[in-house]
């Protein structure tokens, strides 16, 4: 038996048996959830997102959306009073990466989907301050004047799919003419559009 004393004084050990503490106690968490269905098999319905909509994840990506906004809205009244019904882990099992995030700058947009209208997010994002005047959001106006190519569209569905993501030939095939020549906003739009409405066992609306 390794006297407390002993480890104290060296820092080597400590580090060995702190690593070896921590390591132990995370697969003790995580390796049952690698074989629970409920965090590895897709909820029932749950639909891929369109090139269109996976075009608009990269752009709110891109753009930080993700920093100020979570996608996780946790069991609690207080929250699904406000946001829907609480994610569950069969949700996401589809998200690279996923963007259940913590901090919340702005409010949890989980299930956004449907609840305003595309003019209201057009305008949102394009200046905040017009439809919400306490927001500290930044603008985006260039969302507006950037277009999309597509060019890379269809190579991003090959990689999800290789990751496990249903998407069918006939969805990568059509990828590129999907968005080529739409402006980003339209993409963005999509996206949040669908948060919450891609599978219809929730009803996201408040």
């Amino acid at each position: 038996m390794i006297k407390h004393e002993t480890i104290e004084k060296n820092i080597g050990l400590m580090i060995l048996l702190i690593i070896l503490v921590i390591s132990g106690g995370g697969l003790a968490e995580i390796v049952p959830l690698m074989f629970q269905s409920a965090t590895t098999k897709p909820i029932d319905g749950l639909r891929t997102y369109t090139a269109l909509e996976l075009e608009g994840r990269d752009i709110y990506i891109r753009e930080g959306c993700n920093v100020c906004h979570s996608q996780m809205i946790r069991p609690f009244r207080a929250e699904t009073e406000r946001y829907g019904q609480y994610n569950t882990a069969n949700e996401g099992v589809w998200e690279h990466p996923f963007l259940w995030g913590s901090k919340r700058t702005g409010p949890d947009l989980a299930r956004v989907g449907e609840r305003y209208s595309d003019d209201w997010h057009r305008a949102h994002l394009y200046n905040p301050r017009d439809v919400v005047p306490e927001s500290k959001m930044p603008s985006y106006p260039w969302l507006f004047t950037d277009k999309l190519s597509g060019k890379d569209t269809a190579k991003k569905m090959e990689v999800l799919k290789s990751m496990g993501v249903p998407f069918t030939a006939e969805q990568i095939a059509g990828a590129q003419d999907a968005v080529a020549g739409k402006n980003e906003i339209d993409a963005v739009v999509a996206y949040l559009q669908s948060l919450g409405k891609l599978h219809d066992n929730y009803n996201s609306k408040r």
